[in-house]
């Protein structure tokens, strides 16, 4: 077996390159032969991936975190190849959400590494969303409203680490504002005052969030959480609750399962496809079905 290993360097403040070496060294014991290519600045993996000679490969290893594998998708996706080579996944980033989903935890390498020894593939969901600039594809998760206000603002902190996200979400919980939110899903169309709205394709969002218990990474459908107006304080009362999924027994939350979703707002918000802070509403947004083979551990 050959794979194509694509490494982050700066995933997780540098994590993954300390790990390169380890990943390189598992390979080789278990003689599986590889090409190493380490990307040297944000959306190069698109590219390389979007141009890999699929013909010279039986797969694809990822090392990184979910920003990488939202890269590798986005170029798998437009790769001219007819061949569907699996994907494997190294959980060395800082959230590795969809890593969670396929039986692995973060830093598990040696999993990893018998995952691809392993052979065993499953056909995996992924979402792609029109914007009236670009379009993408992700895989974990698509957010919007107080969700995506927190990351541009933990971005601009992001030299105080881990910590960044907690200023983020204070900062951002002062001056709350609820939003008009249209979203139509699969054909029906409800209007809300909105807080933020979630879609996802895993049950996992950032490190330790389950912001949709019951979504399933092949079942067609995407989930989408809706979290409706609510105080400053119910929305510091509510945000914990996402770390075991209590948040779904609130009565200003909603969820829903669709293939296909439109969503306009007022005023027009910025996305997280998975973390990445890409595109603006309004938005199509499908669930293309089994189109990506994973290597699983579970």
């Amino acid at each position: 077996m050959k794979v194509f290993l694509l490494v982050n360097p700066v995933a997780d403040g540098g994590n993954a390159n300390k790990q390169m070496f380890r990943i390189k060294e598992e390979l080789k014991k278990r003689k599986i032969d590889f090409d190493f290519v380490s990307t040297n600045y944000a959306g190069e993996a698109v590219d390389i991936i979007k141009n890999l000679s699929f013909e010279k490969y039986d797969a694809i290893s990822v090392c990184g975190g979910d920003g990488t594998l939202f890269e590798t998708i986005n170029g798998y996706m437009e790769n001219n190849s007819e061949l569907k080579i699996p994907v494997s996944v190294f959980p060395v980033g800082r959230g590795n959400a969809f890593a969670r989903d396929i039986g692995l935890e973060a830093g598990e390498i040696e999993k990893s590494a018998d995952s691809i020894l392993k052979n065993k593939t499953k056909l995996v969901d992924i979402g792609f969303c029109k914007t009236p600039e670009k379009s993408f594809y992700f895989i974990n998760i698509l957010g919007l409203g107080f969700v995506t206000d927190v990351a541009a603002t933990a971005f601009k902190l992001r030299a105080f680490g881990h910590l960044s996200y907690i200023l983020g979400v204070l900062y951002r919980t002062i001056s709350l504002k609820s939003f008009p939110l249209r979203i139509e899903i699969d054909g029906k169309l409800i209007e809300r005052d909105n807080i933020f709205v979630e879609i996802s394709n895993t049950r996992y969002t950032g490190k330790d969030f389950i912001m949709a218990p019951n979504a399933v990474i092949d079942d067609g459908f995407l989930d989408i959480t809706l979290m409706n107006k609510m105080g400053r304080l119910r929305l510091l009362q509510c945000l914990p609750k996402i770390f075991d999924a209590s948040h779904l027994s609130m009565e200003e939350v909603e969820t829903f399962k669709a293939k296909k979703i439109k969503v306009e707002t007022s005023p027009t918000k910025i996305l997280t496809p998975d973390g990445q802070l890409i595109g603006n509403t309004p938005i199509e947004v499908e669930c293309l079905q089994r189109q990506i083979p994973f290597f699983i551990y579970n």
